[in-house]
């Protein structure tokens, strides 16, 4: 590894500890701590990492509650931000699916914390981005020309489908799939160009459904959503490397988007930082373009890191 850190990894996790203690003891989010972050990024040449909370969110069934833990994850995510400079940055949570509690969190975790976008799963309560009800959040995210990263989640439908397969083997990448395809057809992608949309997980099934989503979009219903064509919308969009290092996920995704829409994303605590540089070696990207993958691109949409 080079002895200087340099790679930005926009795919990470932290676990505040009111959010945490909401977590089934299983899972492994539950021995994250900030140490362990980074150990994981010096053994990789990670400069910085942009924490985030993984699914689900900070709603466990109480709006009150959610509010509390979204406020008090962002204050801890701010902290560590201040405590440890260059090191992290934060894509705040909001208390979704409060509409007007998330507006108001927006604004603090922008204005107050100043953090460096937002983070938000792929559907709320059977509801995926591009739904109307999301418009108000969405009408400001763009107004403030936010970075908005998104990570999936498994749709209330689709839980525990397949004996011994844990949803995040299929279902996230699916979700991601849909996700996309309800802001694209909605007409939400083309109605709020400013927002800079961050997929995890290499787009998820998204690079294997273009010849469908093209076609989709010559039915009547669609095309009106896409007037400038679904490749300008997919091609637009950024895709993080999160546990997709592997040949046929880069081969996909090259072939969907240039380079320049691919970020160095890790899942950490879930994967390793090591693991991804080492993955991404073998993908067959020149040494100029994994210096776009691990940093380069990141700096586009938080250039606060030069």
């Amino acid at each position: 590894m080079p002895a200087t850190p340099h790679r930005i990894d926009v795919h990470h996790h932290l676990a505040p500890p009111g959010w945490m203690a909401k977590m089934i003891p299983q899972n492994p989010i539950r021995k994250w701590t900030v140490e362990k972050s980074i150990e994981d990024m010096e053994k990789a040449a990670v400069a910085t990492s942009i924490l985030s909370i993984t699914m689900p969110g900070a709603y466990f069934g109480d709006a009150e509650e959610a509010r509390r833990i979204a406020r008090e994850s962002n204050d801890y995510a701010a902290k560590l931000v201040a405590d440890y400079p260059g090191r992290f940055g934060m894509f705040a949570v909001l208390p979704l699916p409060d509409i007007d509690a998330s507006l108001r969190e927006i604004e603090y975790a922008m204005d107050t914390l100043k953090a460096d976008g937002i983070g938000l799963l792929t559907n709320y309560d059977t509801k995926w981005l591009g739904d109307p009800f999301f418009a108000p959040l969405f009408e400001e995210l763009n107004r403030r020309k936010l970075v908005v990263y998104t990570h999936p989640t498994t749709a209330k439908c689709c839980s525990n489908l397949v004996p011994n397969v844990p949803d995040a083997i299929v279902e996230y990448g699916t979700d991601t799939s849909r996700t996309v395809a309800s802001l694209i057809f909605s007409g939400a992608a083309i109605k709020y160009p400013d927002i800079k949309l961050i997929f995890s997980h290499a787009g998820g099934t998204v690079p294997f459904l273009v010849e469908r989503f093209l076609f989709q979009a010559k039915q009547p219903q669609s095309a009106v959503h896409v007037p400038n064509g679904v490749m300008h919308e997919l091609q637009r969009f950024y895709y993080d490397t999160a546990q997709s290092f592997a040949p046929a996920n880069m081969a996909a995704l090259t072939k969907m988007v240039e380079v320049s829409q691919i970020l160095f994303g890790t899942d950490f605590p879930y994967r390793t930082a090591a693991d991804h540089v080492a993955g991404l070696r073998e993908c067959g990207f020149t040494a100029a373009e994994l210096q776009a993958i691990d940093r380069d691109n990141a700096l586009t949409l938080l250039p606060r890191f030069r």
